[in-house]
């Protein structure tokens, strides 16, 4: 792995020019590298991240990763990471012209990161740095626990077992209460605290009136007006008089926050184990705090990657497509431009192409905007044909003003639901998109593939359903039994997983956990059962849905059907 020489640097600034040209918003520098097929099968584990800290299941995947390749020789032309600043791969393999096209693909990935609201917990920080640190402070707990250092890979694996139910929407709640007091003008907690318990407290006791109140109000006023914000706070609390009249503030502030924190209620279940378990937290085991807190610090970097899949790579595409297209470099290439790019944005019949349909979404939104479609006029127009001779001019500024708060705002879930229903049967309408079926042709005796539904609606429940949506749950600690209750949403928990998880988890927590959940008992498919799904496309298999209680304590695994329910 190596830099990229100075004259692919050069061409990948001109690259940097035209983007930012076009409106793409790329801060900072770039590091780009040039990897070799190797280095692509031992960095994959490692979520093309080369700090990230070591364990063995990603070893495992390394050797298995130089099977399959040896089998079946394959990788990314590129991959681009989320750090500060942005660092990019490239395969050895790819020719000048191709790196031109995919340089174009990675500003439109940096762009999106640097902009998308969705990544904001990762805008201050450089998780490479941060990965590297992480990984030498598991290095020293695994040479201070000699030879018991296996059990920090067992600690790794348990945690890991749960890092996909990390609070990433509280995380993000907590920074916007934050930010909003700017935003909107409210208070600070400190001085919501003093001019609301302090003073109320000081009001009770006769120390001061409501005079006082009031002038202490004009006094914050003046402190603003004349400071600013942040000084005005500051230089309203450095008062002298107000020093001298309660001293005692900044001590009594103190305790208020710390009786806050301690009643704060834990963001996800890692949390939730590292504050409350009493095994974690005994003195010779608080190294297990450091290990959950890593693994939830990375799942929490990666969880909005995860939530904006389509996003990403749409956007990526969309700007790699137009940028390559209008540059003279494309110049006899077209032809090896035009069979790379119909790989990368294949339309598939079956499945989904996150790379297309987040592409031709961006796009569809941009076209609405062009001609006034997002209107709320339009909205109320329900005759197709004024729906399609609607068109209200307002230009490609419209349009690329759109795409960009397109970008800014949305994930997969909120791209994916941006359209009203009747827009969306018109995306499907342009695209010819449509949900596949299979049944048996009798005479030809063979499996056929067939059009099933062109209905918008039933289209995007499809692309809802392959969204990513991680467990809804509820914890409760009731004399030392962790209960875990999974809100049923419409998606079972895989149940193989289930006892491994469980033994962790009670690991942990050094107790009885259980599990409640939803499950469906079916019997298995032989057979007739498939013939008869393929005859008639309409037919179901008869299943039973069943509310289900798993405990695991003393790490035997049982499991009671609470609640049978019914066919």
């Amino acid at each position: 792995m190596e830099l990229i020489d100075q004259k692919t640097k050069k061409i990948m600034e001109e690259c940097k020019v035209r983007a930012r040209a076009a409106g793409l918003q790329i801060c900072g520098e770039t590091l780009e590298y040039i990897v070799t097929n190797r280095d692509l099968l031992e960095l994959s584990p490692k979520v093309m991240i080369p700090t990230l800290y070591d364990f063995w299941v990603d070893d495992v995947e390394v050797i298995g990763n130089k099977w399959i390749y040896e089998a079946y020789p394959h990788n990314p032309y590129e991959t681009v990471i989320n750090t500060r600043p942005a660092i990019s791969f490239y395969n050895d393999n790819n020719p000048d012209w191709l790196n031109v096209m995919i340089f174009y693909h990675v500003l439109g990935h940096i762009d999106f990161f640097q902009n998308n609201v969705a990544f904001k917990k990762t805008w201050d920080d450089d998780f490479c740095g941060q990965a590297l640190a992480d990984k030498r402070l598991l290095n020293r707990i695994r040479e201070e626990m000699g030879a018991e250092k296996r059990w920090v890979d067992y600690v790794v694996e348990f945690a890991r077992s749960l890092d996909n139910l990390v609070g990433y929407y509280e995380e993000h709640e907590e920074t916007d209460r934050g930010a909003i007091h700017g935003i909107l003008g409210t208070f600070s907690e400190k001085v919501n605290f003093y001019f609301g318990e302090f003073l109320r407290k000081h009001y009770d006791e006769k120390d001061v009136g409501l005079k006082f109140y009031h002038d202490e109000m004009e006094r914050y006023n003046l402190s603003l007006g004349q400071f600013g914000q942040k000084l005005g706070e500051a230089s309203f609390f450095d008062d002298y008089k107000f020093r001298s009249k309660f001293p005692e503030f900044n001590s009594v502030f103190k305790k208020h926050q710390e009786k806050k924190e301690k009643t704060k209620k834990p963001k996800d279940i890692l949390q939730f184990l590292m504050e409350n378990s009493t095994f974690i937290n005994r003195e010779e085991n608080k190294w297990m705090k450091d290990v959950l807190q890593i693994v939830r610090r990375t799942s929490l970097f990666f969880q909005p990657q995860i939530r904006t899949k389509i996003c990403n790579e749409g956007w990526a595409s969309l700007w790699h497509e137009r940028l390559f297209m209008a540059d003279e470099r494309i110049n006899g290439h077209e032809v090896g431009f035009a069979r790379v790019n119909s790989g990368v944005l294949l339309e598939p019949k079956l499945g989904l192409n996150p790379y297309i349909t987040g592409m031709h979404l961006f796009g569809f939104i941009e076209e609405l905007a062009e001609k006034g479609k997002l209107s709320y006029g339009y909205q109320l127009l329900k005759n197709m044909e004024q729906r399609k001779r609607f068109d209200l001019n307002l230009g490609k500024e419209a349009g690329k003003n759109a795409l960009f708060e397109a970008r800014g705002n949305l994930d997969d879930s909120l791209l994916v639901n941006f359209l009203s229903d009747d827009d969306f049967q018109d995306f499907v309408n342009k695209y010819n998109l449509f949900i596949a079926g299979t049944r048996l042709n009798r005479e030809k005796e063979v499996v056929e593939i067939y059009i099933k539904s062109r209905n918008g609606k039933e289209y995007r429940k499809m692309l809802n359903n392959i969204l990513y949506h991680p467990p809804y749950y509820k914890l409760e600690n009731k004399e030392g039994e962790l209960r875990f209750n999974h809100i049923f949403e419409g998606r079972a928990l895989v149940t193989k997983y289930i006892p491994a998880v469980l033994r962790g988890f009670a690991y942990l927590w050094d107790g009885k956990v259980t599990l409640e959940t939803t499950e469906f008992e079916m019997e298995p498919i032989g057979n007739l059962a498939q013939l008869l799904m393929l005859q008639d496309t309409t037919w179901q298999p008869e299943y039973k849905k069943s509310r289900v209680l798993y405990a695991c304590e003393n790490k035997n695994i049982s499991r009671t059907v609470l609640d049978e329910g019914s066919k």
